[in-house]
């Protein structure tokens, strides 16, 4: 009946989540508000790690990308299941510092990563830093002499792969902001430079293709690409990488449509192709790191909201107005992203109304979404926006000074809040 398993409805017909009822959360807490099911999020993390152990025989290593959704509570969770972490930012990075976790298991990824930033890297000792251009080597290896230290790196490679989705959300192309070109000869010309520099160690390549894709064929594609370049690299110099990582981007159930592909079908075809590639390269297989985030976060989130006024434009449209918005997710504003909705009060009713879900900024594209199927809905209604787990909380603003909401997670039947609502005083915390 919904997009997500941990969602239900109770015998007053609420809307529950982790057997949870949202009413009570949202009388408790207060809205907008951020509501997880831990459950959820640790069976995906599960899922992930036994079948990558299963296709990979063990030599494999399934990291969550923090970017998705971070905060301590959620790093601990992530080392608990055993999992690695995919850090972006000195932010990340030390959230996942302060939460205890394995600083041997991070990945320190980015585009621009500043000098603080990868000298932090190095104080925790973070396990890889993954470089994205020969700008960032040469700094990090001056970096890395003068702690008398030598680092651990990636190098992140644009394999040149249309991931069939959003043009914001693709990464793997030629023509991004991100990583190295196999096409101009400047990802081979960075592992040349990388050997020759004695405070880098060369231990793997990443790749990343884009978000939300439902196909597996890109990944099969992008795993032969990287496997080919491996081999490249041995026949040029004589070194052979040992890990690769083969990024994330699995989609995920937003809208009834859409159809994601399983872990494990993901997990069995891609195996397959990395272990027939590398038998006809004649290369070891390498250590493989893939990097869930939306699909760990995302369906266990959703988004509580008090509507506010109920506004009906005859023969054009209606808008249910509440108290939240694209300060709390951007991602309808940024992409035009769909998501389902439901009044949380009558969740088994018919949703038979068709809304624009508009937030209170005073900005005229602050939608959470338009033609949006919804049960009858009323002024102080708790309306449920489904799936909102991932990209929400770690993309939120105080665009207008609006307080960033709460966070809670539900376990075993229990509610409990990992991420305090941000009050007026924190708004003007650092003014002056």
């Amino acid at each position: 009946m919904f997009i997500s398993d941990c969602l239900g409805i109770n015998e007053a017909g609420h809307l529950t989540i982790g057997g949870v009822d949202t009413i009570m959360l949202a009388e408790k807490y207060g809205t907008p508000l951020y509501v997880m099911d831990e459950d959820d999020i640790r069976r995906s993390c599960s899922l992930y790690k036994k079948s990558i152990d299963k296709y990979y025989d063990g030599q494999g290593l399934v990291t969550y990308a923090s970017k998705a959704f971070c905060c301590k509570e959620i790093c601990k969770v992530a080392a608990s299941e055993g999992l690695g972490l995919d850090v972006v930012s000195a932010g990340e990075l030390y959230t996942a510092h302060e939460a205890g976790f394995p600083m041997e298991k991070v990945f320190f990824h980015g585009n621009n990563k500043t000098m603080e930033e990868l000298t932090l890297a190095l104080e925790y000792g973070v396990g890889r830093i993954v470089v994205d251009n020969l700008t960032e080597l040469a700094f990090l290896n001056t970096l890395a002499r003068s702690q008398g230290k030598t680092a651990n790196i990636f190098f992140r490679i644009k394999p040149g792969i249309d991931a069939h989705t959003h043009d914001f959300v693709r990464t793997g192309q030629i023509d991004s902001k991100f990583g190295l070109a196999l096409e101009t000869g400047e990802a081979m010309e960075a592992v040349k430079e990388a050997l020759g520099y004695e405070n880098i160690c060369l231990k793997g390549l990443h790749c990343h293709i884009g978000s939300q894709i439902f196909d597996i064929e890109p990944f099969e594609h992008a795993a032969q690409v990287m496997l080919g370049f491996i081999a490249q690299i041995k026949t040029e110099t004589g070194y052979e990488i040992g890990e690769l990582n083969l990024g994330g981007g699995f989609g995920i159930k937003y809208i009834t449509e859409h159809d994601p592909v399983e872990y494990d079908s993901y997990m069995q075809k891609v195996s397959a192709v990395v272990n027939s590639t590398c038998k006809d390269l004649a290369i070891k297989r390498p250590f493989i790191i893939i990097e869930p985030g939306r699909s760990i976060a995302g369906p266990a989130g959703i988004t509580l909201y008090t509507v506010g006024a109920v506004k009906e434009i005859p023969h054009i449209r209606t808008y249910v107005s509440i108290d939240g918005g694209m300060t709390d997710n951007p991602r309808y504003a940024l992409y035009q992203s769909e998501y389902e909705c439901l009044v949380a009060s009558r969740a088994g009713e018919p949703r038979e109304k068709v809304v624009t879900i508009a937030g209170k900024c005073c900005e005229s594209g602050d939608l959470i979404g338009e033609g949006m199927h919804i049960q009858d809905v009323k002024p102080g209604d708790i309306i449920a926006v489904l799936a909102t787990g991932a990209y929400n909380y770690s993309m939120s603003s105080n665009y207008n000074r609006i307080p960033k909401p709460a966070v809670i997670f539900v376990k075993g039947g229990k509610d409990r809040l990992v991420v305090k609502r941000e009050t007026l005083e924190d708004i003007i915390r650092n003014d002056l």
